[in-house]
């Protein structure tokens, strides 16, 4: 599959997870097994874990959420949606065995809802950090990202996909009205 990771946060990776917004839009989540796909691709699981029909609902009903409040459009229904996914946060358990100590991840929800828990606190964080998202200005294509940039002017999702291709042809155009 096509995964881009060049939102800046995992919330918004996830949500750049439906292509093409500005235009029709590309679903890549099409099937839970697509879904199992990108949280390894991400790095959120280390192994495909089985993900359900209903899994996947919620993890587009997430993603929505997460996108329309990263914008700044505040809904009620969002808001709720993304505490109560929240709420299945995994709690970090200390386990010492043979091996000695190390950092064990534990959730009642399962694995894949406590994924969803994750990339749901990074949205709250992001949201109520005041965080930017912008969304790429080059034409063809309209993933969200992070502006974490001093000045807040970001205009590409990554300068080695979106911003050189954007310089690139600037300066064709330039080249080809000065000749």
């Amino acid at each position: 599959m096509d995964w881009i990771f060049d939102g800046g946060r995992p919330c918004l990776d996830f949500v750049n997870t439906l292509r093409d917004r500005h235009l029709s839009g590309r679903e890549l989540l099409t099937e839970p097994a697509a879904l199992a796909e990108w949280l390894v691709a991400a790095g959120h699981t280390g192994r495909r874990h089985r993900v359900t029909a209903d899994d996947l609902a919620l993890a587009l009903r997430l993603r929505e959420a997460i996108d329309r409040l990263a914008r700044g459009l505040t809904h009620a229904a969002d808001v709720r949606l993304v505490n109560k996914i929240a709420a299945d946060l995994p709690v970090p358990h200390l386990r010492i065995d043979a091996n000695g100590p190390s950092r064990e991840v534990r959730s009642a929800a399962g694995p894949i809802k406590a994924v969803l828990a994750e990339l749901a606190a990074d949205a709250i964080d992001l949201v109520a950090s005041g965080g930017v998202v912008r969304i790429c200005a080059f034409d063809d294509c309209g993933l969200r990202f992070h502006d974490a940039s001093p000045k807040h002017n970001r205009q590409w999702c990554s300068m080695t996909r979106c911003g050189n291709r954007a310089k690139a042809r600037a300066h064709y155009a330039r080249r080809k009205s000065n000749a």
